[in-house]
């Protein structure tokens, strides 16, 4: 291990800029062993490409191991001081693999489709221009705050068929929730998501029953019917609908940050985009690639695996920089460069293989009218504060506040 080569995934430094210390890996030391996580970081695309499409690396491997080594590692995490969240949030389609996995996947994919987000198009465009309606007369804001955070919930919630007047506590839900996944959580963190997991599927399970009385055109009503047909049981339908959820509201919050804050780096983007709004997908796949918002999985090895002459051993963990390889020169022309016309644009922000995210299209359709939205209602749209600040972290990425004018 290079001396010169520092990790340091929860400084200020590296939270500002990531993109160096990731070139510095991809080009020193590819697949970097991080002695703080017992794991094989990998940064370059190729890597990343062809080992977690490999049915090997696995995202748990209870699915086989003994069950007395399953319940020994549960007993040693503590899950049973956090019932909920074992059982909704450290359980779900994500936290499973083998039979489970595939069926549970295959279940949602079959009704949270394109054409079904796509249907929310009209609504989705009602509640961004009721957002804008209220901030445009200001001239600034925190659009992190003010804008972006106020529509993916929202929009998620009508998928799922939550009333509109709960929709708001989503917000609250998801990010407490998801801040468990950092690997510097603290006891206080963990005891948060329990709380919150807790009051969400108490929530849930009303809301379930009210269903099951009068289902409606929603998520959530197809999901109790399959449950009904014996395709999965109430606590997988509870822990899909908040891995829904969690899924898609942060992540779609900070990468819409992070994707405004480098359209207003780059002014001539910016410009070329306001004289050809048609370039609205591209762009977006552009945003999703050069600041993704989830940087880093984890994988592990499920036998003994050779890679590039290397034998690492069943039960190896991998640090997949999705972040990094979105950076990696070898696989994307002048990658450091924001370019709004980049095609094709195969990037990973979105993961790859058997867990490739379900909520990339409403991803996708949340970014693209929320952004054609703003660049029509807001001309000159300028930062306030060139260098704004990025919370600490590895596994989401996002601004803490993006403060603008127009």
């Amino acid at each position: 291990m290079s001396n010169e080569l520092s990790f340091q995934p929860f400084s200020a430094e590296f939270a500002q800029d990531p993109y160096a210390v990731y070139k510095q890996l991809r080009e020193q030391q590819p697949v970097f062993y991080f002695k703080d996580w017992d794991a094989y970081l990998l940064s370059c695309y190729e890597d990343i490409a062809t080992l977690v499409n490999d049915s090997r690396l696995v995202r748990t491997l209870d699915h086989i191991l003994p069950a007395k080594d399953v319940a020994e590692h549960k007993k040693m995490e503590n899950w049973d001081s956090t019932p909920n969240l074992s059982a909704y949030v450290r359980f779900s389609i994500l936290e499973s693999e083998g039979e489970t996995h595939d069926r549970l996947r295959k279940l949602v994919f079959r009704i949270f489709t394109p054409a079904r987000v796509h249907s929310l198009r009209n609504l989705v465009q009602e509640r961004v221009s009721e957002c804008l309606d209220i901030i445009v007369d200001k001239k600034e804001a925190d659009f992190v705050e003010e804008f972006f955070a106020q529509i993916p919930g929202h929009v998620i919630g009508m998928l799922l068929g939550i009333p509109k007047p709960d929709r708001a506590r989503l917000r609250i839900w998801s990010e407490n929730i998801v801040q468990v996944f950092e690997p510097e959580r603290t006891a206080e963190h963990i005891q948060l998501a329990e709380d919150t997991t807790r009051e969400f599927a108490d929530y849930l399970l009303v809301l379930i029953e009210e269903r099951r009385r009068q289902a409606e055109d929603d998520l959530l009503s197809e999901l109790i019917h399959a449950e009904s047909e014996g395709k999965l049981n109430r606590d997988e339908l509870i822990s899909t609908c908040i891995l829904i959820l969690a899924g898609g509201h942060g992540s779609t919050i900070d990468v819409s940050g992070n994707g405004l804050l480098a359209l207003l780096r780059h002014p001539e983007q910016l410009r070329q985009l306001r004289q050809e709004p048609e370039l609205i997908q591209t762009a977006v796949q552009e945003m999703l690639r050069y600041d993704p918002p989830l940087p880093y999985f984890h994988r592990f090895l499920a036998e003994d695996v050779e890679y590039k002459g290397v034998l690492y051993e069943k039960g190896t963990k991998f640090g997949i920089l999705y972040a990094s390889a979105n950076r990696d020169p070898a696989q994307f022309p002048n990658a450091d460069t924001f370019d709004i016309r980049r095609e094709p644009n195969r990037h990973l922000a979105f993961g790859i293989g058997a867990h490739f995210c379900l909520g990339n299209h409403l991803a996708r359709l949340n970014m693209d009218i929320m952004f054609s939205s703003v660049l029509k209602r807001m001309p000159e749209l300028r930062l306030i504060d060139d260098n704004p600040e990025f919370r600490p972290g590895i596994t989401s990425r996002g601004l803490k506040t993006l403060p603008v004018s127009w």
